[in-house]
């Protein structure tokens, strides 16, 4: 199904040509003055130099050539040169019926469908996820859905911090404190015990004093390392210590991305790739792309057309070691050999810019990727407490993300109670209570653009009046609850039965719904789930202007009443497709 903008631009675009101009000129946008008219072309203004005309004269030439088209109520020609455009009530109940009976709404799916790597979340094992996690979960979970809706096929990994000295230092702890532990016994070959030495608070408690230790005392940074070394060279005891950290981990890890609604198709972590490290060394050295600089082994990233200095991209230490760019680059060549995909997109902070811009040209220079092979780094700005810095903990320290959770679901629920009089249990409040949480915080995060830092302020994203999450979920429960009612009235829900707009605020619900198709490409092409929640808005507030304008349930004309249920009804359909793609889901009621 062809988006409504292209339909009015090759209407526009004909005439254009009809009236002896370039069609190109024809290009029509959703107007900026809505008071004026519903969509415009500045062709005309474009058009008047080169044909040595006024673009007044050449608008209205364009003007004449529209009159009597069906889908036009008004095409009008205004100083000093625009084309207004207004649609027949008739056209848009016509393009919304088709759009209601199309699948997805009749987004058009793309040519070539891609298979796409999202490499998002990115947590270390044994840690809790705190507030700095949010933002690569939700942004990450969100894009995934959207290339899904478009008919991608996409992969989402977590690429688990899971491999190097963090790992040897939980374990030297261990040792420290269970020195009797059989997984110490290098001469033991017996089965291991199938329950893990410790608990997750236990775990969670383990690497921060060892890693504080390890600052304090060298001899202590000395025994991690071996640790760390014996694990990589395969000994018995550690690996089977290093699988219960991991099962322990990942276990507390899923339940806590569960409640973010965020689930990944991989859980590969850097230790996935450490046995094609050495083979991949070995062809960057023997391609001639890698070589030596002051010991450590590097890969010359720097191109003629930079401005700025990039330095070379490092692939071993002085002493051998790897780094994060080692495991990249080899995460990267084992994706193109098991999945080849036709683009990656890694959601980091975007501090990070510089790193992976020497990632993707090192990987590129050394032909890990081919040629076509989209490498794109999404990153994002710092979710900031109201000072301004990056959000912390009345104490100080970084904020557990389920603590953040936590304390976001106990104002939703102080604040749930349903709008139509129903009674309901405290399971139900507490249910509704973690739903509208959620959206408050998923929407307050995605409503900004990516890139940009944001406040995060509990106040303003659990309100249930402007641009919020609990905005957008009260329109929906609204819309449902007028739904119910009609059919205790006996009426039956009909989607499809949509009527020529007559209200102005009618009119204007249908042009928003209009807009779907080429919203969600926008927000596909460019990776942008911020857009959804601009049209989700601008859609809800178009629904309430028309709702308190018009009397629904108590018209008496019933086939106009049935018109209206059908238009809430695909409001309400879209609308919940929207909050799906960004990962969140609405109440019955509220």
């Amino acid at each position: 199904m062809k988006k409504i903008l292209d339909l009015i631009s090759k209407e526009v675009q004909a005439a254009f040509a009809a009236a002896g101009y370039d069609a190109q000129l024809g290009r029509v946008t959703v107007s900026n003055r809505p008071d004026l008219c519903e969509y415009q072309c500045n062709g005309a203004m474009a058009g008047a130099k080169k044909y040595k005309k006024a673009p007044l004269i050449i608008a209205g030439e364009v003007a004449e050539q529209l009159r009597g088209n069906e889908m036009f109520s008004q095409a009008e020609a205004v100083a000093p040169g625009f084309l207004n455009l207004k649609l027949t009530d008739a056209f848009l109940r016509d393009y919304l019926r088709e759009m209601r009976s199309a699948e997805k709404f009749g987004v058009e799916m793309p040519a070539h469908k891609e298979t796409i790597v999202i490499d998002y979340g990115g947590p270390n094992v044994a840690k809790p996820l705190h507030v700095g996690h949010l933002r690569s979960a939700i942004i990450g979970e969100s894009v995934k859905r959207i290339l899904r809706y478009m008919g991608h096929h996409v992969i989402g990994d977590i690429h688990l911090g899971d491999w190097g000295l963090q790992m040897g230092l939980i374990i030297t702890e261990l040792r420290e404190r269970q020195p009797d532990l059989i997984y110490f016994d290098e001469a033991y070959t017996g089965e291991y015990p199938k329950d893990a030495p410790f608990t997750i608070s236990e775990l969670e408690e383990i690497y921060p004093t060892a890693s504080g230790k390890s600052k304090e005392d060298p001899d202590y940074k000395g025994r991690a390392m071996e640790a760390t070394f014996k694990l990589q060279s395969g000994v018995r005891g550690y690996r089977a210590l290093w699988n219960h950290i991991i099962a322990v981990s990942v276990a507390d890890l899923k339940k806590n991305y569960e409640k973010l609604h965020v689930e990944f198709d991989l859980w590969k972590g850097e230790s996935d790739v450490h046995d094609r490290i050495p083979g991949m060394v070995a062809y960057m050295k023997d391609q001639g792309y890698a070589h030596e600089s002051e010991g450590a082994l590097v890969v010359d990233v720097k191109e003629e057309s930079d401005t700025k200095e990039i330095p070379p991209c490092m692939i071993l230490k002085s002493d051998g070691a790897s780094l994060y760019n080692t495991t990249d680059l080899a995460t990267i060549m084992e994706r193109m050999e098991q999945i080849h995909p036709d683009a990656m997109i890694y959601v980091v902070d975007k501090r990070q810019e510089l790193y992976f811009e020497q990632v993707f040209r090192c990987a590129r220079k050394t032909k890990l990727v081919r040629p076509e092979t989209k490498l794109k780094f999404l990153g994002f700005g710092t979710m900031n407490g109201e000072d301004g810095t990056p959000f912390k903990t009345r104490e100080g320290g970084v904020m557990r993300l389920e603590t953040l959770i936590g304390d976001i679901n106990r104002v939703m629920y102080e604040r749930t109670g349903t709008g139509d009089g129903t009674e309901m249990t405290p399971e139900e409040t507490r249910s509704i209570a973690e739903q509208v949480a959620l959206a408050a915080v998923k929407y307050g995060d995605l409503s900004n653009q990516a890139s940009k830092d944001y406040i995060f302020d509990v106040e303003k994203f659990s309100s249930s009046e402007g641009d919020t999450g609990p905005y957008i979920l009260y329109t929906i429960a609204r819309i449902k609850s007028i739904l119910r009612k009609y059919e205790e009235q006996g009426g039956s829900r009909d989607k499809t039965m949509l009527r020529e707009a007559c209200s102005g605020g009618e009119k204007e619900l249908m042009l928003e719904l209009a807009g779907f198709q080429a919203m969600i490409t926008a927000a596909c092409e460019e990776t942008a789930p911020h857009k959804i929640c601009a049209y989700m808005y601008n859609l809800a507030n178009a629904l309430n202007r028309f709702y308190h304008e018009t009397k629904i349930l108590t018209e008496e004309d019933e086939k106009k009443k049935a018109g209206w249920i059908g238009l809430l009804a695909l409001t309400a359909d879209v609308l919940e497709t929207c909050i799906d793609l960004l990962g969140f889901s609405a109440p019955e009621r509220m």
